[in-house]
């Protein structure tokens, strides 16, 4: 179930929620550093983070579910946000260059069927970069962040589910270590937990961030031909020759006599 926009945004307005915006962003502005002339569009509440690429991209779109609701987006000037259908995007094929998926994935009904229509609406080379909440960590066992609601995945969940949608991973990492808590002192060594932890690979952290390209084809894998092995061959028995019961006669002679032979008497039946 998607979340209400009122709490997505009054999330991302608190102490906890500028902090985790800035360390997931600061994941995103690296993988996508030069995205001058390039179309961007942000799904689910991608909002906080679209904001790190304003004025660079030739277009910069937020598409909000229509379970979630919408908000103005950006507060000044004209606004490029819209409340859509996310089983049914209202894009061409084929016209985006990067695609991010924030606050989408977990509370989507059909994550699939999202994942394909992203796949429709995106140029061939572009890509997608999905932040979903790690099903091991702290943040997706604690409802209250937006991170703690819809369903956490695992990065073989995630792997599992690019690959049936034409999607390859060619980026993964991880982001939130630092406990989902408004504490002022765990808020200032955030980023040095990020840093050691992320360094270090620790497991435990709030997102997994993954940034996948389209597939243009679909792979198919060579698979040996099957070959009968003689031993397990089946073993046909010849068929029995049928034989009619009662006394049909052959000629002058009854069929019984006949398929007795000469001489023999055929048995006598009690009436």
């Amino acid at each position: 179930m998607s979340l209400d926009v009122t709490y997505l945004r009054s999330f991302y307005a608190s102490a906890l929620g500028e902090t985790s915006r800035r360390l997931v962003g600061a994941l995103l502005t690296r993988r996508w550093s030069s995205v001058s002339g390039l179309s961007i569009v942000g799904l689910g509440y991608a909002t906080p983070y679209l904001e790190l690429f304003e004025g660079q991209p030739l277009r910069l779109l937020a598409m909000m579910p229509a379970e979630q609701g919408v908000v103005n987006w950006p507060v000044h000037g004209p606004s490029a946000s819209a409340l859509i259908d996310d089983s049914m995007l209202p894009l061409p094929d084929a016209c985006i260059d990067r695609f991010l998926l924030a606050h989408g994935l977990e509370t989507a009904k059909h994550p699939r069927e999202l994942l394909e229509e992203i796949w429709r609406v995106l140029a061939p080379g572009g890509r997608l970069i999905v932040i979903a909440p790690n099903r091991s960590g702290l943040w997706a066992r604690l409802d209250t962040t937006p991170f703690g609601h819809g369903h956490p995945y695992s990065r073989r969940q995630l792997l599992d589910l690019m690959g049936e949608t034409l999607f390859s991973p060619i980026f993964w990492s991880e982001a939130l270590y630092t406990p989902p808590l408004e504490r002022a002192m765990l808020l200032r060594l955030a980023p040095m937990v990020e840093n050691i932890s992320g360094r270090l690979s620790l497991p435990g952290a709030g997102v997994i961030v993954v940034e996948a390209t389209k597939q243009l084809y679909r792979l198919v894998g060579v698979r040996r031909p099957r070959r009968a092995l003689p031993e397990l061959a089946p073993v046909l028995a010849p068929a029995l020759t049928p034989r009619p019961y009662g006394n049909i006669p052959v000629g002058n002679v009854p069929f019984e006599s006949a398929a007795l032979g000469p001489g023999a008497e055929a048995p006598s039946r009690s009436r």
